[in-house]
């Protein structure tokens, strides 16, 4: 078993490691010392975290072997997950965070710095706004809403509170994507004006959920929160979620966000002007809603367009990748991949470029697909609460992104094309798709800035 002071120095070797790319440089406003001074600050970040059954204990994890941080507290529902996630934060950090069933109560604490979000989707922009009255800041796992109107109401929440949120749109933050899209838009391709992302898996059919007893150890009524109350179900919890329109945003803003997000960075676009959705749940029928098989295309006024293909239940892979974005451009393309790495081909299909990545990443792992790269999106988070550093996915640039899945999603349940106002992302004249910009609330737990 690996100690944590050895985890430590591995995750200080290798974020130092990825400023170095094969192609002989480093990222444009970094240097290999400046990366490997990441994790030695003395100041400590005091986070809570909401959400660890999976990818917030990886969180939590991540965030507890940051030398310039100490994880004070662990809010969950279920209360298995949060011992296990308890005892995993003591064993790196050597003291042991409060276990706080509830967030709100965490809240309360004075001495917390930043709340970090993990939770399911629909509590993703309440729970932000909350910790954002409560003077927190926010580090929130995408999607950053359910719906576009929350995440409206982000944009307006960090304009009140001035506070900082940062979205984990975690792939910003890796070296060599960022200077991937360096490399787009300083015209390696030419002109960039199609862009192809996508997401594969393997996923296996839910079943018939039935109605049971809430087991003993979840806290049912709080897991729900905002959301409507629905009878438990025995198939729900915890991952399942995903798939319900209850709860979930389908596959496209699940894993769908990151690529969408590296998409729209590259073409350099904000609103799309026109959106349309195919696709359905074809592989198994079960309680499963959402679609498994989707194919979103958005154009831009800027005579660009994308298209996002997410297959959740055949994981046949594009390009040679399970996840991945195609750059298409006057005088070549290029390919980002599954992991921390690009090539560029020219118009003749002849690779003229190639850099790679030598750390190990799983994009189909839901729980820690890239626990080191991800290391420096927390020190990003970091850097701008203490130093006033520019985000590298702020609230502006995360709602932009996940609108783009929303509005496929929209497309996808009201069966048409969307028309869009380019400046501020809005459905125009589709009343049908209108009453989906929103949702309704339980009574009591509305969403307000």
């Amino acid at each position: 078993m690996t100690s944590s002071n050895s985890r430590r120095d591995f995750l200080q070797k290798t974020i130092a490691g990825t400023a170095v790319l094969s192609a002989g440089g480093v990222l444009p406003g970094f240097s290999a010392a400046s990366y490997g001074r990441i994790l030695g600050a003395n100041e400590k970040v005091r986070v809570g975290i909401m959400g660890v059954n999976s990818r917030g204990l990886a969180l939590a994890g991540n965030f507890s072997l940051q030398t310039n941080c100490e994880v004070v507290s662990i809010s969950d529902v279920d209360a298995r997950a949060a011992e296990k996630c308890i005892a995993t934060v003591e064993g790196n950090q050597k003291s042991k965070p409060k276990n706080q069933p509830d967030f709100r109560k965490a809240l309360e604490d004075k001495g917390m710095d930043a709340l970090v979000i993990a939770a399911p989707d629909h509590w993703h922009a309440p729970a932000a706004i909350l910790a954002s009255k409560a003077g927190k800041h926010v580090y929130l796992e995408k999607p950053c809403s359910h719906n576009p109107h929350e995440g409206e109401l982000l944009v307006a929440t960090v304009k009140k509170y001035k506070n900082v949120i940062q979205m984990g749109n975690q792939r910003r933050s890796w070296p060599n994507v960022a200077l991937a899209i360096q490399e787009v838009k300083a015209g390696v391709i030419g002109r960039p004006y199609f862009a192809k992302g996508w997401y594969t898996n393997n996923r296996a059919s839910i079943g018939i959920g039935k109605e049971t007893a809430v087991p003993n150890w979840l806290n049912y009524e709080l897991w729900q929160g905002p959301a409507p109350r629905r009878a438990f179900k025995d198939n729900l919890i915890h991952y399942n979620w995903h798939w319900f329109w209850h709860w979930g945003t389908a596959e496209s803003c699940n894993n769908g966000t990151h690529m969408l997000d590296l998409m729209r960075w590259g073409l350099g676009v904000e609103f799309p002007t026109k959106v349309t959705s195919s696709g359905g749940r074809y592989r198994y029928k079960d309680d499963w809603e959402t679609p498994d098989t989707q194919v979103i295309n958005l154009e831009f006024a800027n005579n660009t367009a994308m298209t996002w293909e997410g297959r959740s239940c055949n994981g046949r892979t594009i390009e040679g990748n399970s996840a991945g974005v195609m750059f298409y451009g006057e005088t070549g393309s290029l390919l980002i991949e599954s992991g921390n790495s690009y090539k560029i081909y020219d118009l003749e299909n002849k690779l003229v470029k190639e850099v790679k990545n030598d750390l190990p990443i799983d994009p189909r792992n839901r729980m820690n697909p890239s626990q080191t790269l991800d290391a420096i999106h927390i020190q990003n988070f970091f850097d701008s609460i203490k130093k006033g550093t520019a985000l590298a996915s702020d609230i502006v640039g995360g709602h932009q992104s996940t609108l783009l899945c929303q509005l496929g999603n929209i497309a996808q349940r009201t069966g048409g094309a969307l028309t869009i106002d380019p400046t501020n992302g809005h459905i125009k004249n589709n009343k049908e798709a209108e009453k989906l910009w929103r949702r309704t609330y339980q009574s009591g737990w509305e969403p307000t800035v």
